[in-house]
């Protein structure tokens, strides 16, 4: 990390509230959580008086079966913010250019800034058919964020293949995907995937996830990566919830059906972005985004002002969750 990029560092926008009396669209987070977690969590509390092993093993064979790759290429990770934090650490150098999808995610360009490197934003629809040479790396968000957009497995082996002729490292933040059955890239040489469980099981503030990487690349974050990496009850909650198979089925399917209905609802009121993602991007039109999320917290729920990503200047982002806030959702949407 640049001393000096440190200096002019800005915090990046982010969806969330923590009042529990508000119903959350801001954050793409499932509303349910698989069950027996609370007698999972404490059990790791009583062995939190110990160390973890520092290699994980039970962590990395569970998510290795969970994203299809061996548990070797496993790198247990606090968050998936905090593994793309290690894959840039480890794959970019002060003044490096890394290719960026605009608009996306907010925290990819502060990091590669935080690592002094040069960012190069790429419209998030073109990007894999953006040349790779003469980047350090290229970040691809899958299913992209803000926009909901999931790119094709042909497409993005064919980039894959670009990038390994330009000696270009691929980043794949795969945060959204669990919520679609699209298979991941984790386990594909010369990429690097980031995963994030808390979205998906519906535990923000439970902090677990994984990188994969195979080869040099996966040397490097296997090297850099801090000692005692994850927490004991991180550790058990996550290895718990990736062997919740029918959980995910039973999630993958009301997000579908519930973002179909909410799109069929709002079609013609809103410009809905097509999305394969537990959330939807609108464009507000003649409404004024601020009228929107004033209407919306009347009824004691927040949306996200997308405006807050680069380039979207009349947009909210909504979460999908279950039927019932959903109607409440609509009902003030339409209201507007």
């Amino acid at each position: 990390m640049k001393p000096d990029a440190i200096e002019g560092a800005r915090r990046v926008p982010h969806g969330g509230c923590t009042d529990p009396g508000i119903t959350d669209f801001s954050a793409n987070i499932n509303p349910r959580i698989p069950s027996g977690i609370a007698g999972v969590y404490e059990g790791a509390l009583m062995q939190s008086k110990r160390y973890p092993a520092d290699d994980y093993p039970e962590y990395r064979t569970v998510a290795g079966e969970y994203v299809g790759c061996p548990p070797e290429d496993i790198v247990p990770t606090p968050g998936g913010l905090a593994g793309i934090r290690l894959a840039l650490a480890t794959s970019v150098s002060c003044d490096d250019s890394v290719l960026v999808p605009a608009p996306s995610f907010g925290e990819y360009a502060r990091e590669v800034e935080l690592q002094g490197g040069v960012v190069e934003r790429v419209p998030h629809d073109e990007i894999l058919r953006t040349d790779p040479s003469d980047h350090a790396m290229a970040i691809v968000c899958n299913p992209n964020n803000p926009t909901g957009t999931v790119y094709e497995s042909g497409d993005l082996l064919d980039f894959l293949a670009r990038c390994r002729h330009a000696d270009t490292t691929l980043l794949v933040d795969e945060a959204f995907l669990g919520f679609t059955d699209r298979p991941s890239m984790a386990g594909q040489r010369g990429a690097i995937v980031a995963r994030s469980l808390t979205k998906l099981f519906g535990l923000p503030g439970l902090r677990a996830g994984f990188l994969v990487a195979s080869g040099a690349p996966g040397e490097r974050l296997k090297n850099a990566r801090r000692t005692w990496n994850l927490s004991t009850p991180a550790v058990a909650v996550g290895a718990h919830c990736m062997a919740q198979r029918e959980f995910v089925t039973e999630t993958r399917e009301r997000v579908r059906t519930e973002r179909e209905r909410l799109v069929a609802a709002l079609d013609g009121e809103y410009d809905v972005s097509p999305s394969e993602a537990p959330f939807l991007l609108l464009e507000t039109g003649e409404r004024a985004v601020d009228r929107v999320i004033e209407r919306v917290a009347l009824e004691d729920m927040t949306v996200r002002d997308a405006r807050t990503f680069r380039g979207l200047d009349s947009h909210v982002r909504v979460a999908i969750r279950t039927p019932e806030e959903n109607d409440r959702l609509l009902d003030a949407l339409l209201d507007v």
